[in-house]
């Protein structure tokens, strides 16, 4: 079975930071690593001891890991920024709660000794003969150690100890990934034969002034060598194991949201029976009153997770080619069991969030194309704009004239003015956008357009049917992104608090246009007159974009299963990048880089000197064998990364980009990662640095060919709507929130007396009796229930079974 992993964590705020700043205050953000690697940076907080973030990451971890790990730091102008705190999460404490983890926890000092990571090769082995007792250690090598050093290295040597017995390797200089290929031995006396000994295995980082640092451990109980008498692999190295002191609250406290979620995948064959049920219920749907597997998922489904089987949907239904149909099932149910157009669609029901997330899912370029050059600018304009009296502060705005300090009156005055241009420049973006619009959108809006009039054709709910897209469109799709960019990754941090209140006007304003302005003067919010004009103006303009929008032909939408939510040649990320100039001599390689402008599919890797530059060089994601991050050491530059390509002949060839931060650093790794995620040929292994001066920088090997010193970490992703469709997975979740609610299903549907379970004419026949058909409907879903809890129970006693084989797993 296939192990999946994925990690939510949301980082809320601060209280009660440490100040360390000579003004009394702090600078706060916070660098998020998993197994010692940063995966995650949050935007800055000026001058605040009680920050507020609010930053949420989903992370794909296919191999798993072992620690989440939170750093506070204090961002300096000058010099090094200064470490405030940290918080350590073990895999096991986040997954031991159920629901995830939800709570202030105190920050604690930092302790170097704790700072350790990476694994060490070695083999064990306890000699015992005739002539001699002892232990013989062959240190082989080790990777990916804490970098303990200016340069970004260390200089790493290993010590092996058995009560007063030690001896040490010699040391390898400036490297993370130190060859040693030594044996060591130490003799030991008949007396020291005792399982209750401890061996410990060591590496350090020499240091020729003050003491060595400590690079992690491993401790091997001498019982395991009694049983094993040799034992060789991977071990990972482990900190000295200090308590940790949270200094009594004094450094602060960190609100986190973390939850984990693993699942172990069975092959595909065996989710096929659900699959097929699926499909059915959309395929040949039965009648409205009916009941299919996909009322009786909605039925089990909690709020809570309502969104998350909603996105899961989607994606199954879209890798089917029949997501329209899937929709268009969902909304027909919503539609004929509404009998007040005002209350359609207003409920959090499974076609609501369905509705929303296909939109997410298949439409995000879209919006991004749609809303992005306006955003930017809101957002470069920062730009004082309020409109309720009760909160306009006359300190807050800039000087308007020469002529003396701004009235409340020019301040509403001006920013009517510059609302009324924003809102227009939005409105006029999306009305002109019927050609961008993804064409299975807009066949998936001309069936709810066709269900609405059709259960509401009086004149009187005219602009029922308009109103039932605008809803989603405009209410539930592009005002939410207008009102928080970040979350729908139009900006890379969150706006700050002018900027946001900006963004909340114009997201007000965009919902009135999507309810057609029809409560505009019926809330509290009067004070929001001065945009009524412009609003009731744009209605016209919505409606012939909505009638445009859904005339379409629905052939034009393919049926056809397929791997991507989006079609090989739609660009799914671009933007200016730094390329390293892999030709002639490098002296000065930090001025190697030179900027690029970068285009990615799922077909292509495409860069030239600017976006509008005639020729490309282009990549075949196909030839992706590795997408990896390089050490700092390699070029003296930070949030590099190198995509490896292998040609016919089998060589290997790394382009190494340079990004200007960490999380667009991850942004483009988790980009190009699930575009060849596909690819038969992913490498196991890479060299984190670069080959130059004749050697690796990393491990120091001369031969360009040789084999890579770290483990490669292709299917490590960020998650978000651009995800590749995984069928296995997807199941795996379905299946899940099924037996969750089996006990419910059964109760409700096969433990009815049978006076009370009256027949029909299409009734089905049971064991000797007679179930109605949602009944046999629901005897059907629960079997393959059943039967896949059935697999699961057997694959895990043969896993099982293999693990009680390994004394001790390396």
């Amino acid at each position: 079975m296939a192990k999946n992993t994925s990690l939510y964590f949301r980082i809320v705020e601060g209280r009660n930071l440490s100040a360390k700043d000579v003004s009394g205050t702090s600078d706060p953000y916070c660098i998020v690593k998993v197994d010692n690697e940063v995966v995650a940076r949050t935007a800055t907080v000026w001058k605040n001891l009680n920050p507020f973030w609010g930053e949420e990451y989903t992370l794909h971890l296919p191999m798993g890991f072992h620690t989440l790990s939170f750093y506070v730091m204090d961002e300096d102008t000058i010099g090094h920024d200064d470490v405030i705190g940290k918080l350590s999460l073990s895999k096991e404490a986040i997954g031991s709660q159920a629901k995830g983890l939800d709570s202030w926890m105190n920050l604690i000092r930092v302790d170097p000794d704790e700072e350790v990571q990476g694994e060490i090769h070695l083999g064990l082995e306890l000699l015992k003969d005739a002539q001699r007792i002892g232990l013989r250690c062959h240190f082989i090598e080790a990777r990916d150690l804490a970098p303990r050093d200016i340069s970004g290295t260390s200089d790493p040597f290993a010590r092996i100890l058995f009560n007063n017995h030690s001896a040490e390797t010699s040391i390898i200089k400036k490297t993370r990934f130190p060859h040693w290929g030594e044996t060591l031995e130490l003799e030991l006396e008949m007396e020291e034969l005792t399982e209750g000994g401890i061996v410990t295995l060591e590496v350090w980082d020499w240091d020729m002034v003050g003491k060595n640092d400590f690079l992690g451990k491993v401790e091997i109980p001498f019982a395991c060598l009694l049983k094993t008498p040799l034992l060789q692999g991977w071990f990972r190295l482990l900190p000295l194991g200090n308590d940790d002191d949270d200094a009594g609250g004094k450094l602060g406290a960190l609100r986190l949201k973390v939850r984990l979620v693993e699942d172990r995948i069975l092959p595909s064959l065996y989710y096929q029976p659900l699959l097929d049920l699926l499909v059915e219920s959309v395929i040949s749907p039965a009648e409205v009153e009916d009941h299919s597997p996909l009322t009786m998922l909605e039925e089990v489904t909690t709020v809570e997770s309502r969104q998350d089987v909603a996105m899961t949907l989607v994606k199954i239904y879209l890798g089917q080619g029949l997501v329209v149909p899937f929709l268009d099932y969902l909304n027909i149910r919503e539609v004929n069991h509404t009998s007040d157009p005002n209350t359609l669609f207003r409920s959090n029901s499974l076609a609501s969030k369905a509705m929303e997330q296909f939109m997410k899912g298949v439409g995000m370029l879209y919006l991004h194309e749609v809303l992005k050059p306006i955003i930017n600018r809101i957002f470069d304009d920062k730009k004082y704009i309020e409109l309720d009296p009760c909160k306009i502060d006359l300190n807050r705005t800039r000087r308007i004239s020469f002529k003396g300090a701004v009235s409340e009156a020019e301040v509403r005055e001006s920013s009517v003015e510059m609302l009324q241009g924003y809102l227009a420049n939005i409105v006029e973006s999306i009305v002109s956008s019927v050609a961008q619009c993804p064409p299975v959108m807009r066949v998936a809006f001309k069936q709810l357009h066709k269900r609405v009039e059709e259960q509401f054709p009086e004149p009187q709910n005219e602009d029922v049917k308009y109103l039932a897209i605008s809803g989603f469109f405009f209410l539930r799709f592009f005002a939410p992104a207008i009102l928080t960019p970040k979350l729908f990754h139009l900006r890379d941090q969150h706006a700050d608090t002018r900027t946001s209140r900006t963004l909340l006007l114009l997201a007000k304003a965009v919902q009135s246009v999507g309810n057609l302005g029809l409560q505009l003067g019926h809330g509290k919010e009067q004070w929001m007159a001065p945009l009524h004009p412009i609003i009731l103006c744009s209605v016209a303009s919505v409606k012939d974009f909505l009638d445009k929008l859904i005339d379409i032909d629905h052939d034009s939408v393919s049926e056809v299963p397929q791997r991507a939510v989006f079609l090989p040649s739609v660009t799914v990320k671009e933007g200016f990048l730094q390329k390293h100039k892999a030709e002639g001599p490098q002296l000065l390689s930090r001025f190697a880089f030179k900027k690029r402008y970068f285009w990615l599919t799922s077909e292509t890797l495409s860069y030239a000197k600017t976006p509008d530059w005639q020729v490309r060089s282009s990549i075949a994601i196909q030839r992706v064998v590795a997408v990896e991050r390089v050490d700092e050491n390699a070029f003296q530059q930070q949030n590099v990364m190198q995509v490896v390509t292998q040609d016919n002949d089998g060589q290997l060839h790394p382009m190494y980009i340079q990004c200007k931060n960490v999380n667009e650093l991850n942004q483009w790794l988790s980009a190009i990662r699930k575009a060849s995620i596909y690819n038969k040929r992913m490498l196991p292994s890479f060299h984190p640095g670069a080959h130059r001066s004749g050697k690796w920088t990393c491990c120091l090997q001369t031969d360009r060919a040789a084999l890579g010193c770290s483990r490669t970490h292709s299917a490590v992703t960020l998650g978000d709507w651009s995800d590749p469709l995984d069928p296995d997975a997807e199941a795996q979740t379905i299946y899940k929130q099924l037996l969750q609610g089996r006990d419910k299903l059964s109760k409700q549907y096969l433990e009815m007396p049978a006076s009370q379970a009256p027949l029909e004419e299409d009734g089905a026949e049971c064991s000797g009796l007679v179930l109605r058909p949602s009944q046999a409907a629901a005897a059907r879903l629960l079997g393959v229930i059943l039967d896949l809890e059935q697999t699961h129970t057997t694959f895990q006693c043969r896993e099982k079974e293999e693990d009680t084989s390994l004394i001790l797993t390396p």
